[in-house]
């Protein structure tokens, strides 16, 4: 191995993770005038297990970063969500929204990044470097060899697996909130059957839900996700008896549309499992010189498991707090205020989430949204983050179904 004190160029900023949030984080930075390395342990264009639904928050996100023409120029348009429930019932949500698998967005977010001036390096976080307490750069892996960088800020945008976040001293909980598992299917003779972002609910399913959504070039993405996935039992986690795959064939059993794309189509690749990390739990978000931002600081929502959008926001917000303060602690004040006012938003969704443990819930609102275009109203609220997610089935928000 290499001498271990080799130095790469410093930067005034180095974003560990090239994903929605690490990328956002240093365009925007960049962009700004500043120094940014941007690093991460697998080349452009890598893929990731996701939805890959970009839902209202990511499309003003993406506005906001300058990339949403570029990125519906490639991504399957949407104007609604199928909702499912388990008798069959169904309820067509609409919003603005669109489907691009991730290795095509995570490789225009990077090079979005690159255009406003970050640099790029392939590399693997090892551990920070630290100055009598305060993280001054990263120790980082590229191929055999260590090499060290100097950064006034580190930026950990990690994902869901607690690796780095444990080695750099902010990890609180190993486990993942939730659990995830997709597929890819090339289906062109289903290209105008399943035209919306299909959400599907059934007992066969608890305590999880599937989904199908329409990406381009005849493309769909199948899977299945199950949140609340993990339990602490005397501060360790332990995954509960829910089986993925088991839960998968259910949904190609039990929804037929599922059954006949599985049928006609043919599997790209294989199916590909995640874990999730949600409701911005599980991570301290900042330390002197070290701010965690995205999907490591939990950024996606529970109940509907999306979280591009919130990644790019959160990464977005960890730029605002380091441009406006030159501080050390007033930029960490400034990005905890803002995770802090997003967190009731948060707490919303997962009390929604009881919907995956009962799913009759799902036909209850579906059978009430068909009937009341004011429920409905409700429900595109949710999705254009107007409404609250969980009055609608809570004890208070179901009673109202009834008597509106």
């Amino acid at each position: 191995m290499s001498d271990p004190s080799r130095q790469l160029r410093p930067a005034e900023v180095l974003v560990i993770g090239a994903g929605p949030a690490g990328s956002a984080c240093a365009r925007v930075l960049a962009r700004a005038g500043l120094a940014v390395l941007l690093v991460d342990q697998h080349p452009p264009g890598r893929d990731k297990t996701c939805g890959d639904g970009l839902i209202p928050d990511a499309h003003k996100a993406l506005e906001r970063l300058g990339l949403l023409d570029e990125v519906m120029r490639r991504a399957q348009p949407v104007s609604h969500v199928g909702c499912i429930g388990p008798r069959g019932g169904r309820v067509d949500v609409p919003g603005t929204m669109a489907v691009l698998p991730r290795r095509e967005l995570d490789a225009l977010l990077l090079q979005g990044a690159r255009d406003a001036g970050a640099r790029f390096e392939q590399a693997r976080f090892e551990a920070p470097l630290e100055v009598v307490g305060r993280v001054v750069g990263a120790r980082l892996k590229q191929g055999d060899e260590i090499v060290e960088v100097q950064a006034r800020w580190v930026v950990l945008a990690t994902g869901a697996v607690p690796k780095a976040l444990t080695a750099a001293g902010m990890c609180e909980r190993h486990t993942p909130s939730g659990v995830g598992l997709r597929g890819y299917v090339k289906a062109p003779q289903m290209a105008g059957k399943i035209t919306s972002l299909e959400v599907v609910w059934n007992k066969a399913l608890r305590p999880g839900y599937g989904w199908i959504f329409p990406a381009p070039d005849g493309h769909f993405n199948i899977g299945v996700g199950v949140t609340d996935s993990h339990m602490d039992i005397e501060g360790k986690g332990q995954k509960k008896s829910a089986n993925l795959r088991a839960i998968f064939d259910a949904f190609v059993t039990n929804y037929e549309p599922a059954a006949e794309l599985m049928r006609v189509g043919e599997l790209v690749g294989d199916l590909k499992g995640a874990p999730l990390r949600f409701t911005l739990t599980g991570a301290k978000w900042t330390r002197p010189g070290l701010i965690v931002t995205g999907e490591a600081a939990g950024s996606t929502y529970s109940f509907t498991g999306e979280g591009i959008g919130k990644a790019m926001e959160t990464g977005m917000l960890a730029a605002d707090a380091m441009l406006a303060h030159s501080d050390d602690s007033a930029a960490r004040a400034a990005y905890e205020a803002g995770l802090t006012a997003l967190k009731p938003k948060f707490k919303l969704y997962e009390a929604a989430n009881r919907v995956n443990a009962h799913p009759w819930l799902a036909d209850l609102v579906i059978w009430r949204a068909k009937k009341s275009p004011r429920v409905l109203k409700r429900m595109a609220g949710v999705l254009n983050e107007t409404s609250n997610p969980g009055n609608i089935v809570s004890l208070k928000g179901i009673s109202r179904l009834f008597f509106e």
